[in-house]
């Protein structure tokens, strides 16, 4: 096997650790952060250190993890299981236990021969409570509420043990975020130690070099150097905000995006939720389904989001995402699907007024609505999709290119002082995938009427017409 190309080697080979991850292990602060790029090996090394002080001779205090979710939960108890056996310690995997019966929370346990613990658990912060002992919170600021984890996993170090906080960035309101700008802006109040490693950094310590060690030949990254592995990794990113973010530790401006990076990760699914409808008849969602439909062709998407009403919670069950297809070849894989909804609203703008008028005659006027985007019937449909967000009443698949879409999105008031919605134009479309959503839910929440803004007259309120302009458009029910 070939070493690859990479430039840049480590002092010691033949050291497990590279030098940040070392710092990292070696730290036994009270309290102490890490902000980091994704995928460098810095949870695969704080395994390391919770087996090296749960085993110890002396040990007082059993480790409690909490994850992203039970996927990884289970991910950072088999690198700890790989540990154990790599450093010969005696431990002994028991599987899931329940640590708290009446809130039915479970946890992955490892045990040692000194009669410690290390408990791997997902993201609910109530598993926190009235634990002892040290606290690793891993990809913090994914949580659904990290102040909330913060505030419950704290007082368990009181009687001994330490807190330590992994995670990159997710957006500037983040209290993960937050807690960074108080070390640094604030005089670090509660004594943190502060460790960050970018991309960048990584590589410049030796990570390709080790990264390299463990590809085959075969593999496209053995033959890179640094340079050329950054300009991977960036080009794979959703937009140049996601790679800020992810790999370089810069946190993603939340002041100017309409939805903050809280509010998308607490509706995302969890990696082993299983949500995705496949489009067969046989296996169709029991409940009500919901659908948006963005058209593009050439430079924009088309976008098929299907939603599932249960209860008062919308559950996203297909992303449809066609590019550079003709109208026709597009039909053949959306009308089957549409033919299986409840209803479904339609972009009736440029290209979409062929669509929308296929669409009607094919499914009907009441399955298929028709929506004229304008400055204020983009308002109207983007306010529901955040207001479902902040009330935890949807749920969204967590995929990088979504949330890059949902991020895109901003709000300007021009100098009349009037909203509008706006999106930088990407490789990966116009928001598309946002626009899809909101009519979805727009779809979900109505019922079946033709947008398009008109202005209100007296003439028009003296002949009776029955006019809604909520949100500022008309929603026509009378004879025009």
């Amino acid at each position: 096997m070939t070493t690859g190309a990479a430039k840049i080697k480590p002092l010691n080979k033949a050291a497990l650790f590279l030098p940040y991850q070392e710092q990292w292990i070696k730290d036994r602060s009270r309290l102490k952060l890490m902000e980091k790029a994704r995928q460098i090996g810095l949870s695969w090394s704080t395994a390391y250190a919770a087996d090296e002080r749960t085993a110890e001779a002396g040990a007082k205090w059993d480790q409690w993890i909490s994850s992203r979710d039970d996927l990884q939960a289970r991910l950072v108890i088999e690198d700890c299981k790989m540990f154990a056996k790599v450093l010969q310690l005696a431990a002994e995997d028991l599987g899931e236990r329940v640590i708290d019966e009446e809130r039915k929370i479970s946890a992955y346990v490892l045990h040692f021969a000194n009669g410690r613990r290390i408990h791997s658990m997902s993201s609910n912060p109530d598993a926190q409570a009235g634990k002892r002992g040290g606290r690793i919170l891993d990809e913090f600021a994914l949580h659904p509420d990290p102040r909330k984890l913060w505030a419950i996993a704290y007082p368990g170090i009181t009687w001994g043990g330490n807190m330590e906080v992994i995670s990159t960035h997710r957006g500037s309101a983040n209290f993960f975020n937050l807690l960074i700008r108080e070390i640094r802006e604030h005089g670090n109040p509660k004594k943190i130690s502060l460790h960050r490693v970018t991309l960048q950094d990584a590589l410049d310590q030796g990570f390709l070099w080790k990264l390299q060690q463990s590809l085959p030949d075969d593999h496209e990254v053995k033959g890179m150097t640094e340079p050329e592995y950054f300009d991977l990794i960036k080009a794979g990113c959703a937009d140049e905000e996601s790679f800020q973010q992810e790999y370089m530790c810069m946190p993603a401006d939340d002041a100017s995006a309409f939805l903050e990076y809280d509010l998308i990760a607490g509706c995302e699914y969890g990696q082993a939720e299983v949500w995705e409808w496949n489009g067969l008849i046989e296996a169709r969602p029991k409940g009500r389904l919901f659908a948006g439909l963005d058209i593009g062709r050439k430079k924009d998407l088309t976008v098929l989001w299907v939603l599932e009403l249960l209860g008062d919670v919308l559950h996203t069950r297909m992303v449809v995402e066609l590019k550079n297809m003709s109208k026709p070849d597009q039909e053949k894989v959306l009308w089957p699907i549409l033919a299986s909804l409840d209803r479904c609203c339609l972009d009736y703008t440029g290209l979409g007024i062929g669509w929308g008028d296929d669409a009607q005659k094919q499914f009907g006027e009441y399955r298929v609505e028709l929506v004229t985007f304008t400055p204020r019937v983009k308002e109207a449909l983007a306010y529901p999709v955040r207001g479902r967000m902040e009330d935890k009443k949807l749920r969204i698949p967590y995929r990088p290119a979504i949330r890059a879409d949902l991020r895109a999105v901003t709000k300007e008031t021009t100098a009349a002082g009037n909203i509008r919605f706006t999106a930088e134009r990407s490789e990966n479309g116009h928001a598309d995938r946002f626009w899809a959503l909101a009519l979805a839910v727009h779809a979900a929440s109505t019922p079946a009427t033709e947008y398009a803004y008109y202005p209100v007259t007296d003439k028009d309120m003296r002949a009776g017409h029955q006019i809604n302009t909520t949100a500022g458009f008309g929603r026509v029910h009378g004879a025009w």
